[in-house]
């Protein structure tokens, strides 16, 4: 395996659960992108910030608390613990499990040889029965924004001791509305720049429509349909971010959100029939083969969700080919999508537009959680649950296709709906779910049953 981050070390442990011998290869630390300065580091500051949140409304529950201000520096060294431990985790798998662990830079050769610099300044070549290529992605960046000093990417903003004062964040995609969130919680007056005309592009409207409210009561400056002309710094040492129209902002930092390219830079691929194209990803089938024979990708580096858990799915995938096993094509239109800002959003399958697109006559249902019971004990009413349902030729709700929720703790109530989606369930069978009383997931309970044409809180 080439790439040491969730595609890779997934596929490492999987394969050699099955007794497969592995070799893993990883040119940084072992736990990749995700680990290291993306998903887990960022979840920590968002709790963080929720900590401050909290106390901030603590003496709505009665609890007064006398808060003298955010040391992040303590917030960096919990984050920095949380990493550790994970990452000395999976270093200790890579022993129980007896992956050979490579510390360097991999590239293909022909006949499935990889060359590995290792970082010792020494080299070594392995050769595989099979190969999987699983070098992940790095943070794209536009012309004129040199990253450095008061410019940064995801992977210098996870690296931040102090909140800066006013930080503009490029891109208001899931990542950039994450950081908002956290910063503004933080105290920090945010601004988010969005090219496209809506944030969070590609949301079912409805629960993007909630962010956005919930983002305004933070004081989050939004601006969409907003081309970014240059940046200068100022004689007091901020930045000026110009536009094509419109006024100019300010601020202290600017964080770069625009998505991530695929990491093929350095895999050589010399004397093999691995394809790229011209947008940096390698080229796949349904069953992440590429052209070269017994050679696979995964993770950000294939056309695929950038998502830990799918190249996870990935992953396991690849393995269960090259063991002859019998292996299932990924539905990449059901996987489950989480975004952490808050308020959580959470989904898997078609959103209402996309449902009607693909020429779904549909039934939809939606609820608030401010009607939820225990949403009103947390003191989190914002947010609903969205169900889109295929219409029967008698006018029911049929098969469900798409899940859609925003609100309190989303990301970990999507389970329900990620089966009904993927298991093709009607809204008949999973009318028949008990949901525990009080909790915020009986709101999709609720939510379908009211599908059926009978309720009982709504």
């Amino acid at each position: 395996m080439i790439g040491g981050g969730p595609g890779g070390y997934a596929a490492a442990f999987y394969a050699a659960s099955t007794g497969m011998k592995v070799a893993l290869i990883e040119r940084d630390t072992i736990g990749g992108t995700c680990l290291n300065r993306g998903c887990i580091p960022a979840k920590a500051f968002l709790e963080t910030a929720a900590a401050n949140r909290h106390v901030a409304h603590a003496s709505e529950f009665g609890i007064y608390a006398n808060s003298t201000g955010i040391d992040f520096a303590v917030s960096q060294a919990r984050k920095v613990r949380i990493v550790d431990g994970l990452v000395k985790g999976l270093t200790g798998l890579t022993k129980s499990k007896k992956v050979a662990y490579f510390l360097g830079t991999g590239s293909l050769e022909a006949d499935r040889i990889v060359n590995i610099a290792l970082a010792d300044g020494s080299s070594k070549k392995v050769q595989g029965t099979n190969v999987i290529l699983a070098s992940g992605s790095v943070p794209r960046t536009i012309k004129g924004f040199p990253i450095g000093g008061s410019i940064l990417t995801s992977d210098e903003v996870l690296m931040l001791s102090v909140i800066p004062k006013r930080i503009a964040i490029i891109g208001g995609g899931a990542i950039g509305c994450e950081f908002a969130s956290t910063f503004a919680d933080l105290g920090a007056a945010v601004t988010i720049i969005e090219v496209l005309p809506k944030i969070l592009p590609g949301l079912d409207p409805d629960i993007a429509n909630v962010v956005v409210k919930t983002f305004a009561k933070k004081k989050i400056n939004i601006r969409t349909g907003a081309v970014v002309a240059g940046q200068g710094k100022q004689p007091d040492g901020s930045l000026q971010i110009t536009f094509a129209n419109g006024d100019p902002v300010v601020c202290d930092v600017v964080i770069m959100s625009i998505g991530r390219r695929p990491f093929a830079d350095e895999l050589g691929l010399k004397g093999t029939a691995v394809k790229v194209d011209d947008r940096g990803f390698v080229d796949v089938d349904g069953y992440c083969r590429t052209n070269e024979p017994n050679v696979f990708a995964i993770g950000d580096l294939i056309n695929s969700p950038q998502l830990a858990h799918v190249a996870y799915a990935e992953a396991i995938l690849a393995v269960k080919l090259m063991r002859g096993e019998n292996a299932t094509p990924i539905s990449y239109d059901r996987v489950p999508w989480a975004i952490y800002c808050h308020p959580e959003v959470a989904w898997a399958g078609l959103s209402e537009e996309q449902a009607r697109a693909a020429g779904h006559d549909v039934v939809v249902a939606k609820h608030q959680f401010r009607a939820n019971s225990r949403a009103m004990i947390l003191g989190e009413t914002d947010g609903l649950v969205k169900v889109i349902a295929k219409k029967n030729s008698d006018g029911s709700a049929g098969q469900v296709l798409g899940v859609h929720m925003v609100g309190p703790w989303v990301t970990e109530q999507l389970a329900a709906g990620y089966l009904a989606v993927n298991w093709e369930a009607s809204v008949e069978e999973i009318a028949e779910f008990i949901m525990p009383h009080p909790s915020l997931s009986e709101l999709f309970g609720e939510t379908v049953i009211s599908l059926t044409g009978r309720s009982i809180n709504a």
